[in-house]
């Protein structure tokens, strides 16, 4: 993926859990995750991650969840991470070098991983654990 290329990946939203989620502002047309080159961004209704695509430590795969620990902007207790989910079914877990803000409007709380419900998870995975070849100058 070149640094100008943008690549949008809408979030996978099940039926049962969209009158829900939308009373929290959170609907197909206000939820992106938006990855290039440089950034990633995703916003999930009013709720904001931005970080520079460097930070990305790594991606995985994960679900099936329970709605309980899936269903809108959850913290874990046990490891601080965040998750902005629309469905139970499955999910990417991004884990950052350095943690993000994004569950809090003041941006106090900081979270080492972020795990998103997104269409073509797999896809996404893919493209944040690809590693660009490092150039070598040449002497």
């Amino acid at each position: 993926m070149n640094r100008d290329e943008e690549l949008d990946f809408g979030f996978a939203f099940e039926d049962r859990y969209r009158p829900l989620l939308a009373v929290l502002g959170v609907r197909p047309d206000t939820c992106r995750l938006t990855l290039t080159g440089e950034v990633l961004r995703v916003r999930f209704g009013p709720w904001l991650v931005l970080s520079p695509r460097a930070n990305v430590a790594a991606a995985e795969l994960s679900g099936p969840f329970s709605p309980l620990k899936a269903i809108g902007v959850r913290v874990s207790l046990s490891d601080g991470g965040l998750t902005f989910g629309s469905s139970t079914r499955q999910g990417v877990c991004i884990r950052f070098h350095r943690s993000v803000s994004g569950s809090d409007p003041l941006g106090v709380l900081r979270h080492p991983a972020l795990t998103v419900t997104v269409e073509d998870a797999a896809r996404l995975a893919g493209l944040l654990t690809r590693r660009e070849p490092s150039r070598v100058p040449h002497a």
